[in-house]
């Protein structure tokens, strides 16, 4: 059951069909835009669909970049909606080809964000539905219950699957999400390419917008 309250189709369509522009790239701590605007931030694996997602949640088809090649966001892309809500597209982990050095890079700015953001609201953890939960993700998931901002798991890619084979997955990892004390024990399955799931999420998002 979600832990907001009911909002209509027409508060949800306002909102996520209002101006929706690139506002700045982080590529450093010293580098973030000032704190003041509720955020929602999305991670997860390189290629797990965090653009795609993006844009399917605003209704543009180019508003975050997308591409074939894991990889191609390399800082931290603010997206202001409607001047209500920032979306932050964030770097992808556990992209093999990329340097020791920028992963490191990478992982110092993604949890100094995590864990200092005042204005961050909701974390959501793209985990890939053809793979499941990853060692990766596990270990986000324990980084994301030490920050203390509630967070939901988020499939993508469930078009890929067969309404039983992804039953059988998130009967699985309902259960292991429920042992992370921050994270919200609702797992929210989405396809970007047949827009499954998007008008759920934005359910979750419209309250952080007029608080």
């Amino acid at each position: 059951m979600s832990e907001n309250p009911p909002a209509s189709g027409e508060e949800i369509s306002a909102l996520f069909t209002s101006k929706c522009e690139f506002i700045a790239g982080s590529s450093s701590v010293e580098s973030l835009p000032p704190a003041s605007t509720p955020e929602i931030c999305f991670i997860g694996r390189s290629n797990v669909g965090k653009s795609s997602l993006v844009n399917a949640l605003v209704g543009q088809k180019a508003l975050a970049r997308t591409s074939p090649n894991p990889g191609l966001t390399k800082q931290l892309n603010f997206f202001s909606l409607g001047d209500r809500l920032i979306l932050v597209d964030m770097p992808g982990y556990g992209y093999a080809k990329v340097s020791k050095e920028r992963k490191g890079e990478w992982d110092k700015l993604i949890r100094s964000y995590l864990r200092g953001r005042t204005s961050l609201k909701r974390s959501c953890l793209l985990v890939d539905a053809r793979r499941g939960l990853m060692p990766h993700d596990r270990e986000f998931m324990t980084l994301l219950d030490e920050t203390a901002v509630i967070y939901h798991v988020v499939l993508t890619k469930i078009d890929a699957l067969t309404a039983k084979d992804l039953g059988v997955l998130l009967e699985s990892m309902t259960k292991e999400v429920g042992s992370h004390v921050a994270a919200h024990p609702q797992i929210i399955a989405t396809s970007s390419m047949r827009k499954e799931g998007i008008h759920e999420l934005q359910e979750q998002f419209l309250p952080f917008a007029y608080t």
